[in-house]
């Protein structure tokens, strides 16, 4: 009968399973029958034999192998091929079923090639008599070759699978097809000539007893999977059916060998995907857990000390960013190749996720070992990485823990490390850091922080305190700026500077600022509705902001519920966050300015600082850091990039504030050259709503300066001896000048900044900065001063390098003449050399002291 008009019975109690078979099936053309029962199965063969047999082996009533048993048991039915099928992979199962006369199984779900294959081929064998027969004819092929040989070789050399016949008696070869010439690399006389000791590489009594044992169980099959040795040395993955035959008065060995190296080769690629990082094959997160694990449970066993190491690429984000993610993959698998060489062989390197990598070694010198690799690893980066035509410079933050000291288990030594690694980042970055108990502390008091900020939020914890801007024209309230403060449950009002750094980190920074946008909004409208009236206010922005949220729509909304003047609002940015996705944050305050909304940079001097900026953006204010102001009387660099600053925001008509002003000293200063606004504790601390409301329904206001009258004559004596102080004071009482005194170099310089002095007499001799290290910090801040040091101990040496430089113009020893000094000083008032006068000493010289 030909192939394609054999019948076969599906058997099997569901419907759906038989629609399957069937659909598999129908493209072989092969005729389907179906039975949903054992007894249905047995009552259609006697009806009509089919030439095959595909039984479910659970099923109620009769099972799988009682039908099998019957059918093989009759000899109208023994010669029907009968393939099983079960979800059992038990060993013990497919015994049962072969016991019972199965030729074949099938595990479920069926694999439709391996199905048309095993169908095909016990088709085939049927065809030509069933292997019993085959077995009882093979003695009389052997000796006379005979056609029926050639049939069987002929169906045999057809299959897939390599089929190998041993006999027993010689434990030799009596038949191969032609895919085991093929897969094993023998030709079939070569094959005839030996036995299964020569593929399997075990000793000869090794397979007698083995099939014996077959034998000995009525020829029961086994199946296996092992090792197969081709002629030319190289091993085969093969998967064996093995089954004993009688022969007359002898066993045939029946082996059907399938070659499995492709399925074993995916499964291998399948098991070191599942363990191993696609971008750079380095163990995954789970395989490096997995050997952390076991090394340090032998660390146990042997007293080792095991080192974890963090590693985190420094500022990756920015190269993701810029350069795009292919330029990222491929730093990060040219970083991993870096890393590797960092260590032995027997180190393990992994990539835990995005930029993070790990490490484990083996290390008897502890953290001088681990240091090592670390230095290693930092000088291993030095050298840029050229990366599809970009230079590419990066560095790394790198934690350490050390196994047993700090931790046992692989989650602490790997979360220690991390807490460690984040401590190098904030040591600067480019370094690292040995894990430490207060480190540890440090975390868990941050994720307690964390976890109080998200509840603020949804409570309803958080407040808005208002600090005035004062104008320096009129000493009047300009605006306001909306600080954010946290009154948190059991520690009271709590500073920006301990959680606004971390609303950053965590992200929460974007709905925190969407709360202040819409509460700021909400309070200028009370006061637009009361005595207060209208205010400006100012809100600090963040540069996630512009990223994450949708600032324009946010602000204008806020601004649309409350009916507030747009004008009335103000976003202080800082230069950073300008610079963050320009584009995007470009086109959101150009918006904002066409409504009419205020911008102004924040902490102005401390970023970029940059001119092209300033051109690009829609600014209307610069407001100078504090960390200038602070210093601005008496630190020529800070007072310098303070008058830069007013002098350029000026020339593009932007408003100057000045942020953290304390004294009249740095008002005084800031006065004299025309800043416009004043921020800072010396007008008022930020207030709550109602405090800063009473505050402007009072008109509270600056004191005007001192009229300044420009022909008054001040000298400035500074000396930390109070007596002498006083004896100066006294010696030119009468002279009509204006006496400012100063008992140090740094009362020194707020005198300066609240007086215009034309002449300073100090003494050399003061605690902290002597008087030609102050003079020289004058010439720089008040070039146009007459500087004049009087000293008791003169370094005659130092006091002319003091002169030569031009910090000191005259100096005179203690004691002194007090007519000569005070002749010597009407003549420095004399030749006293304003701004833009003549040259570096005014008409005449001084002169000469006595």
């Amino acid at each position: 009968m030909h192939a394609t008009a054999a019948t076969i019975l599906i058997v099997d109690d569901e419907a759906k399973n038989r629609k399957l078979l069937d659909l598999l099936l129908r493209p072989t053309g092969y005729r389907t029958e179906y039975a949903a029962s054992g007894e249905e199965a047995l009552a259609a063969v006697r009806r009509s034999a089919p030439d095959l047999i595909l039984l479910d082996v659970m099923m109620p009533g009769l099972d799988g192998y009682q039908v099998a048993s019957r059918l093989k048991s009759q000899a109208a039915t023994a010669r029907i091929p009968i393939i099983m099928l079960t979800a059992l992979t038990e060993r013990g199962a497919r015994l049962a079923g072969l016991d019972a006369g199965a030729e074949e199984f099938l595990s479920k779900p069926v694999d439709r090639a391996e199905l048309w294959l095993r169908v095909r081929n016990l088709l085939r064998l049927k065809a030509y008599g069933d292997l019993q027969q085959h077995s009882a004819a093979l003695q009389r092929q052997v000796s006379a070759r005979t056609a029926d040989l050639q049939r069987f070789r002929t169906a045999m050399d057809a299959t897939a699978d390599a089929i190998l016949l041993i006999d027993r008696a010689s434990m030799r070869f009596v038949e191969v097809n032609a895919t085991s010439c093929s897969m094993l690399g023998y030709s079939r006389a070569e094959l005839l000539a030996v036995g299964p000791e020569a593929l399997g590489g075990g000793a000869r009594a090794q397979y007698e007893g083995a099939y014996d044992a077959m034998i000995a169980g009525r020829g029961g099959a086994e199946l296996y999977e092992t090792e197969l040795r081709r002629k030319d040395g190289s091993l085969v993955q093969v998967e064996v059916h093995r089954q004993a035959l009688r022969s007359g008065t002898d066993w045939i060995i029946v082996g059907v060998v399938r070659d499995i190296t492709e399925r074993k080769l995916a499964q291998q690629r399948l098991h070191h995907q599942a363990h191993h990082d696609a971008l750079t094959g380095l163990p995954n997160r789970t395989l490096f857990y997995d050997t952390l694990k076991k090394t340090l449970a032998l660390a146990g066993e042997h007293g080792w000390q095991v080192a974890v190491l963090f590693v985190d690429l420094d500022h990756f984000k920015n190269v993701n960013d810029t350069l795009g993610h292919l330029v990222g993959d491929e730093l990060l698998v040219r970083f991993s190749e870096r890393l590797v060489q960092c260590v032995r062989l027997r180190d393990t390197v992994g990539r835990l996720g995005g930029d993070e990598f790990a490490l484990i070694l083996v290390t008897p010198e502890g953290q001088q070992g681990a240091a090592q690799v670390a230095n290693k690893i930092l000088a291993a980066l030095r050298a840029p990485f050229e990366l599809r035509g970009h230079t590419v410079n990066v560095s790394a933050s790198i934690g350490i823990t050390i196994h047993p000291d700090d931790a046992d288990t692989p989650d602490e030594l790997i979360k220690y490390a991390d807490t460690a690694m984040y401590q190098a980042k904030h040591a600067g970055r480019d370094t690292y850091r040995f894990f430490t108990a207060q480190m540890n502390a440090a975390v868990l008091a941050r994720l307690e922080l964390e976890t109080a900020l998200r509840a603020a939020l949804e409570n309803d914890e958080f407040v808005l305190h208002y600090q005035p801007k004062v104008r320096l024209g009129d000493g009047r309230v300009a605006g306001l700026e909306a600080l954010l403060r946290w009154q948190r449950p059991g520690h009271g009002l709590v500073a920006p500077g301990e959680f606004i750094a971390l609303l950053e980190e965590t992200g929460l920074v974007v709905r925190v600022g969407s709360w202040v946008i819409a509460t700021a909004c909400r309070q200028i409208r009370r006061w637009l509705d009361s005595p207060v009236g209208a205010v400006a206010l100012s809100i600090n922005v963040s540069g996630r902001q512009f990223v994450e949220g949708d600032l324009d729509a946010e602000v204008m909304a806020a601004l649309v519920e409350n009916a507030v003047p747009a004008e009335l609002l103000e976003l202080e940015l800082t230069e950073t966050s300008l610079m963050a996705n320009t584009a995007r944050t470009i086109d959101c305050l150009r918006n904002l300015k066409r409504r009419h909304v205020k911008i102004s940079i924040d902490d102005f001097g401390t970023g970029y600082s940059s001119l092209a900026y300033l051109r690009r953006f829609p600014i209307d204010t610069l407001k100078i850091d504090i960390a200038f102001i602070r210093d601005v009387t008496s630190n020529p660099d800070a007072a310098a990039i303070v008058r830069a600053i007013i002098s350029m925001a000026h020339s593009l008509n932007l408003n100057v504030v000045a942020e953290g002003v304390e004294t009249l000293a740095q008002l005084s200063y800031l006065r004299r050259h025309h800043c416009d606004q004043i921020q800072g504790y010396y007008f008022s601390r930020p207030l709550d709503a109602e405090r800063v409301g009473e505050l402007l329904l009072q008109g509270r206001r600056l004191a005007p300066p001192e009229p300044c009258d420009e022909r008054r004559q001040t000298l400035l004596i500074v000396d930390d001896d109070p007596l002498m102080l006083g004896m100066l004071v006294e010696l030119f009482k009468d002279d009509g000048y204006h006496v400012e005194t100063a008992r140090s170099g740094a009362e020194g310089f707020d005198a300066l900044a609240r007086h215009e002095a034309q002449v300073i007499l100090c003494d050399q001799c003061m605690p902290a900065l002597d008087g030609a290290a102050f003079l020289d910090q004058v010439k720089a801040m008040y070039p146009d001063t007459v500087r004049i040091v009087l000293s008791g101990n003169a370094d005659l040496a130092s006091m002319m390098a003091a002169v030569n430089s031009g910090a000191v113009d005259r100096f005179y020893t203690k004691p002194w003449d007090g007519a000569l000094l005070r002749d010597n000083i009407r003549q420095a008032f004399r030749h006293h050399r304003p701004p833009h006068g003549p040259g570096p000493h005014g008409g005449d010289a001084l002169p000469e002291a006595a």
